[in-house]
């Protein structure tokens, strides 16, 4: 998920994400990628009920990691 979308942030897709009624879709990993490297990011992603994220430019191998590491648990 990108924080910085136009139409909708991605702090609020994410909220509406978690507020669905289906519950596959409502637990499904959301991974955040942000330029921002702010100290209150961490807690934002976690209140908007994210599972982690990660600062761009991003290491290509850590975001596989992160991805298959949800992806055994989904």
């Amino acid at each position: 998920m990108d924080l910085q979308m136009p139409e909708m942030d991605g702090y609020t897709a994410s909220s509406e994400i978690r507020k669905l009624e289906d519950t596959k879709l409502k637990q499904i990993p959301i991974i955040a990628l942000t330029a921002s490297a702010l100290l209150d990011t961490s807690a934002k992603v976690e209140q908007a009920g994210m599972n982690e994220y990660l600062t761009k430019p991003f290491v290509p191998n850590d975001l596989y990691k992160t991805i298959a590491k949800y992806y055994k648990k989904f």
